[in-house]
């Protein structure tokens, strides 16, 4: 049971199932294959921007079919309707998150690792919410598409973690602004009697190099850590997460986006299928 649940976790960090390079010579692509998904049910206090204390419900989801690795998520906002929510007359009434990659070692049917890298990859990310930015309306949209190089890397204590590095689209503004760098990571540190775990899970998004000629909106740079605390079994979780921001999405931290940068807290509940 123990080991049948750190492999569930693992899946579930969006992270290869190997625990070794990745050796394609075989020719056998759909060696690693796996998926999973599940629904957390989550609470966010002073989410930023704009330090919005809400519910929502997220549909998590990712897996491995040959050349293919995929992770994403669906939020749906104010999942209960209540008139009382920071949400209720927001405009996006929801956000996702699609982050597929192609693995270039299944691709090519070799083994590219080297040093801690165990896997490459053409990494993408597509982020929506379907608002657009209008300063005049004060409405700002996360509509973005991020594409570059991903890898799988093995470090200290923390184990694989998923590195990659993207150009970004702002579909918005029609036009490329910068770059980003994003990590995730899956660590369980603490197994109790019955085969569940405590994890320690998270993920950085650091955003450069954008265009900040708007200073009354726009930073060069900015980002956000998530630290997540979580409790696993084979069916459930329970945790809380812990966010910093910085000019998060490059938004001008006071500026006309507000609030953006600081901490928020989440509370999570987990069904796993």
């Amino acid at each position: 049971m123990r080991k049948s649940l750190v492999a569930l976790s693992v899946l579930a960090a969006s992270l290869s199932a190997a625990t070794n390079a990745a050796d394609y010579t075989d020719g056998n692509i759909h060696k690693n294959d796996y998926k999973w998904s599940q629904f957390n049910l989550m609470y966010a206090f002073d989410e930023l921007p704009g330090e919005s204390s809400h519910d929502y419900l997220e549909m998590e989801f990712g897996g491995r079919s040959g050349i293919f690795d995929l992770y994403g998520y669906v939020d749906i906002f104010n999942l209960t309707g209540s008139p009382d929510s920071d949400k209720a007359s927001a405009d996006p009434k929801m956000f996702m998150k699609f982050s597929p990659r192609v693995s270039l070692d299944a691709l090519t049917h070799s083994d590219l690792s080297f040093g801690p890298v165990q896997e490459l990859y053409i990494a993408s990310e597509l982020t929506w919410d379907g608002v657009t930015t209008n300063a005049d309306k004060g409405t700002f949209g996360v509509n973005n598409y991020k594409v570059g190089l991903g890898s799988d890397v093995n470090v200290p204590w923390l184990g694989k973690i998923g590195l990659n590095l993207y150009k970004t689209y702002d579909m918005n503004a029609k036009d490329w602004n910068g770059y980003q760098i994003s990590t995730n990571w899956f660590k369980p540190f603490y197994t109790l009697d019955n085969g569940s775990f405590v994890s320690y899970q998270g993920y950085i998004d650091y955003q450069f190099g954008m265009n900040d000629d708007n200073k009354a909106l726009n930073t060069a740079n900015g980002g956000a850590m998530f630290n997540g605390i979580y409790w696993h079994s084979d069916r459930y979780a329970v945790g809380y997460g812990l966010k910093a921001y910085q000019d998060v999405y490059g938004l001008k931290d006071g500026g006309w986006a507000g609030k953006t940068s600081g901490i928020s807290h989440y509370v999570s509940v987990t069904y796993k299928f």
